[in-house]
């Protein structure tokens, strides 16, 4: 018992880092992922001994790591199921959320799925092949989900004689077309998955190299929790009346934070319907406190009894988002029906949902060379474009350049619930930004 209580104090104590992973087929994600795991002591011994066995009959002296993940992919060659596999370990000095995506280009909905989330995204190169156009995909894919850092990881280094002009001439290509896009952060890394060259121990066989190995990255790169710079968002999404004898007039919301901090005393504004309080108690697991923050799940007091119900956002006044019934917004089409104008649907935003129809479809995006069709009637499965909807209720919704939880939302199919696309109101994709990659290439859209 105190074994499992230090442990728990331990990863409490750390930070967590949810990140994802991308790669053309054959680029070894799966044996980057069974790598870090493997080295990073995160496999169970019976597992390990299932993976030595398996190599074993296929004649391989050592593991072969990649088999690992190689359960799911069997899983998505057969049709059974195609979807993000996620995987967590720690170390002593971190949690991690894995988000393994499929590389497979009809499978780009599913890396924006398991980027959605993420801070930082892990994009492979095969040394032998450089950059590619599934690459420039995936590079674009993370720009448009605003993911923070972006690593470069340069496999198969062992198959190019650990040559530094060649992992040089990837990451300047790669840099380049990236931080184009907008790309915050990206840092390079030579590695070998197979070998274990930088992944969790620093190569010898790369001297030249003097920056961390994937695993020390991710161990230390800041996790953007920097509170004090979010605008504070609270989604309610339970109302809570006891209405007893002890409490005949208590009225609390119930909800998580989904950014910034609320606090006793700070006057907040109730959305849609604009009416303004100020916060009277905060209970957090049950106590009492005077200020909370994001993540954290609480219950809300406040002076004047106002008609909330779930799905209001309770917001600063000072800082409160304007609501809005037209939405303009790039979406990433995932259901396998299309989305066409004048479609009916609803729209999830936090814990409200609305009616809604689709007004227009501008434009899609052709993430192979970034060029814009215009109108095209309709959005398919994978595909990203621009829509406009007019909701039967005003929404108060962020930016997603702000916010990527309250700017966000999911459009449903109102039959049958399905999730038909993933939205990210506002310009979220710099339209200069593709401009300018499309003057560089010489495209012309």
């Amino acid at each position: 018992m105190t074994a499992i209580t230090g442990l728990t104090e331990q990863l409490s104590a750390t930070t967590l880092l949810r990140f994802a992973t991308a790669g053309s087929v054959d680029d070894g994600k799966s044996t980057l992922v069974g790598r870090l795991l493997h080295d990073s002591k995160s496999i169970l011994t019976d597992q390990l001994e299932a993976v030595e066995a398996a190599s074993l009959k296929r004649g391989q002296e050592a593991p072969d790591l990649a088999l690992l993940t190689d359960g799911l992919r069997a899983e998505r060659e057969q049709g059974i199921t195609i979807d993000v596999a996620y995987r967590y370990f720690a170390t002593t000095r971190r949690r991690f959320i894995l988000a393994d995506t499929p590389g497979h280009v009809q499978y780009t909905r599913n890396m924006v799925t398991g980027a959605s989330t993420a801070e930082l995204a892990v994009v492979l190169v095969d040394a032998r092949n450089g950059v590619v156009e599934q690459t420039r995909r995936h590079a674009a894919v993370a720009a448009l989900l605003r993911v923070p850092h972006v690593v470069l990881a340069v496999n198969k280094m062992d198959l190019v004689e650990y040559a530094e002009p060649v992992f040089a001439a990837i990451a300047e290509e790669f840099t380049a077309y990236a931080a184009s896009l907008g790309v915050p952060e990206i840092t390079a890394i030579p590695i070998s998955a197979l070998a274990g060259d930088n992944v969790v121990e620093p190569s010898a066989n790369m001297d030249w190299y003097g920056g961390p190995t994937v695993l020390e990255h991710l161990e230390t790169v800041p996790v953007s929790h920097d509170l004090a710079s979010c605008k504070a968002r609270f989604p309610v999404q339970y109302v809570i009346r006891p209405q007893t004898a002890e409490h005949p007039d208590y009225r609390g919301y119930a909800g998580q934070i989904a950014s910034g901090a609320l606090r006793v005393g700070e006057a907040v504004t109730v959305l849609p319907s604009g009416r303004t309080s100020t916060i009277t108690g905060i209970d957090a697991l049950g106590e009492a406190v005077d200020i909370a923050w994001a993540p954290q799940s609480v219950t809300v007091t406040l002076a004047d009894d106002l008609d909330i119900s779930r799905g209001d956002l309770i917001a600063p006044s000072g800082t409160a988002p304007a609501t809005t019934q037209d939405v303009e917004a790039t979406v990433c089409h995932v259901a396998d029906q299309p989305l066409t104008v004048g479609q009916r649907v609803l729209l999830k935003h936090t814990t409200r949902t609305v009616k809604a129809i689709v007004k227009e479809i501008p434009s899609r995006l052709t993430l192979d060379d970034l060029s814009q069709h215009p109108d095209p009637g309709q959005l398919v499965a994978n595909d990203i474009g621009r829509v406009k909807v007019r909701t039967a209720e005003p929404l108060a919704l962020d930016a997603y350049r702000d916010s990527r939880r309250t700017g966000s939302f999911l459009l449903i199919d109102p039959a049958d619930g399905t999730t038909l696309a993933a939205g990210m109101a506002g310009d979220s994709f710099a339209a200069e930004a593709v401009q300018a990659v499309a003057d560089d290439e010489g495209w012309d859209f």
